[in-house]
């Protein structure tokens, strides 16, 4: 690491002011600052240090997603080789995955990361690390028959429109990574929503065969399409659900992958547990209620334990309503928060059998509400304080 230190402060002076590659000092700047702490300090002012940085943080949420990743990876191998009426062996399975999902990767970082480049050497800025998560979130959220250039076309859009135009990382509103997914849903239904987007029907490099006319729904798809009768695979406890063996989205399907991220995001302290906690709470209170007081239809009737860990609900009670730029800040705010994104979303399970998923609305709808959420709970605290004040 020091030669390697060495080397980029041999270098250095070129991209600095008046070097022959200033135009790229924040192409350098960006990568110096991922591999090393920066050494510069606070010029005036007052300010608080703490052991981590921004890049850190990113660095250890997309470790926390690489298991959800690798494990989406595999299942969209085995979906494909199930669906071929074809068997594999576990490398045939996950190299197959391997090469439909790594596209999409690619596509992700390159436009996301190519327009914060721009934005910064347009700003004279630092380049911004917060794509280093977003990049990774958005190819594992949608369904792996997306086509590359609407991934590029959806991701462009949620990075200018959704994060620079607010004014980059920390001041945008809503998560980035859902705005992509929100915009591909409403533009281009038809590659988001359906039984044949699940399922990836292209053989890769030699790999599988190509089950053309074979469709696959997800668990929520079904439950949504059965009237008002629960189908017996969905009345007990989906254990291919929870480890993952189903159709969805790319990395959204395996609860003990999942658990595995969560693990790692709160044992760091980079997750709040009370957002988490409160987003399952909220989810398994409200699918009760609808099993015991609901419609008559089966997806009412769906039992809350399985509410929890079908379609995207794990994913975004870990990796997305924890997103500490756009949830609840305060410490009350956290629980209310979570809360009613967990609520939110069985809700707009049960009761709109057009759209059967309902985490990706109840979290942005929920980061809307974020601030109100922080002010009343201030408010709160400030009229507390001043009544104990009074008495005294």
């Amino acid at each position: 690491m020091k030669a390697l230190r060495n080397y980029l402060d041999k270098i250095k002076p070129n991209f600095e002011e008046g070097g022959k590659l200033h135009a790229f000092r924040s192409v350098f700047d960006g990568f110096e600052t991922f591999l090393f702490v920066p050494n510069s300090t606070s010029k005036s002012g007052t300010h608080i240090h703490d052991a981590i940085d921004s890049k850190r943080i990113m660095s250890i949420v997309v470790i926390a997603l690489i298991p959800a990743l690798l494990f989406g990876m595999y299942n969209v191998g085995y979906q494909h080789y199930a669906l071929a009426g074809m068997e594999g062996t576990f490398w045939q399975l996950f190299g197959y995955g391997f090469l439909a999902v790594l596209p999409k990767i690619i596509v992700s970082y390159i436009v996301g990361l190519g327009i914060e480049f721009v934005v910064a050497q347009w700003k004279n800025e630092e380049i911004q690390e917060g794509f280093l998560v977003s990049g990774i979130l958005i190819p594992m959220i949608v369904p792996v028959e997306c086509p590359l250039w609407i991934l590029a076309i959806a991701t462009a859009f949620s990075v200018i429109f959704a994060k620079e135009i607010f004014g980059g990382t920390g001041m945008n509103v809503f998560n980035v990574a859902l705005i992509t997914r929100a915009f591909l849903f409403f533009a281009y239904p038809a590659k988001m929503s359906g039984d044949a987007v699940w399922v990836s029907h292209e053989s890769i490099c030699g790999l599988g065969g190509n089950p053309d006319v074979v469709t696959a729904a997800t668990p929520l798809g079904i439950a949504a399409t059965s009237g008002n009768v629960l189908p017996d695979s969905l009345s007990q406890f989906n254990w291919d659900a929870f480890w993952g063996f189903i159709p969805g989205s790319i990395g959204e399907t395996s609860v003990v992958a999942i658990a595995i991220g969560a693990v790692l995001l709160l044992v760091t302290g980079i997750a709040s547990w009370k957002t988490m906690l409160s987003v399952f709470v909220g989810g398994a209170l409200t699918a009760w209620l609808f099993n015991v007081a609901g419609p008559d239809t089966a997806v009412a009737h769906l039992p809350w334990y399985n509410h929890l860990i079908m379609g995207g609900f794990c994913f975004g009670a870990v990796f997305m309503a924890t997103d500490p730029v756009t949830s609840a800040r305060t410490e009350t705010g956290k629980y209310i928060y979570g809360f009613l994104i967990g609520a939110i979303a069985i809700v707009i399970r049960v009761l709109n059998p057009g759209y059967p998923e309902g985490m990706m609305l109840a979290i942005l709808l929920m980061n809307v509400f974020a601030p109100l959420i922080d002010y009343y709970v201030v408010q709160s605290n400030i009229s507390k304080r001043m009544k104990r004040l009074n008495n005294k």
